[in-house]
């Protein structure tokens, strides 16, 4: 590690695939209401609400890289994100049930010392198998869906859900490894593998 990196999130999810490939950091969480920006496309809005978060904290920390993201599950026109309730869930989990849906993660990495912003989208296609409503409702009161985008965690109980997914898995987890951390060692944010 090189320079200092703080990530801008209170998504365990997040801490974890981290710290997982040897990443260290800061954890500052940020308490943002997640407007969603219209006349943007889904990959632009998820980055938009990524550059936010950051925005939220920089100016504590105006030397630091500071890394965010937002991720959001798509199906059709339809912007499913965290349910905020247990009916919400159960509705969102319906509607999943059986279909295949998107989950977009748009990641924002700055450091505003440096005048260096560096934003992008990751996409995932996500494919659920048929779910009962007794599933659905056993799964809910687990508590896992509720602060999560689309109600379900592929990195918990329920990928017992999730037949196949094309793209990135680290993506529906919530951040997009392999792209964020190509972007660090690019910046000299992190060194590669068995670098110096």
């Amino acid at each position: 590690m090189k320079n200092s990196l703080i990530l801008a999130s209170a998504s365990k999810r997040r801490q974890e695939l981290l710290a997982r490939v040897g990443i260290p950091f800061k954890v500052v969480a940020v308490d943002s209401e997640e407007i969603w920006p219209g006349g943007q496309s889904i990959e632009e809005a998820v980055a938009t609400l990524a550059r936010e978060k950051v925005e939220l904290v920089e100016a504590q920390y105006p030397d630091a890289w500071i890394l965010a993201a937002d991720t959001v599950v798509a199906l059709g026109e339809s912007i499913l994100q965290k349910p905020g309730s247990q009916q919400n869930a159960i509705r969102m989990l319906q509607r999943l049930s059986g279909r295949s849906h998107e989950v977009f993660t748009g990641y924002c990495l700055r450091n505003r010392a440096l005048g260096r912003t560096l934003t992008g989208a990751e996409r995932t296609i996500v494919v659920m198998r048929s779910l009962s409503l007794n599933e659905i409702e056993g799964y809910v009161r687990t508590g896992e869906p509720m602060d999560k985008a689309g109600a379900y965690g592929i990195q918990g109980v329920g990928a017992m859900f999730i037949s196949r997914i094309y793209g990135s898995y680290t993506n529906v987890v919530g951040l997009p490894l392999a792209e964020v951390v190509d972007l660090m060692m690019r910046e000299g944010i992190v060194l590669p593998l068995g670098g110096q």
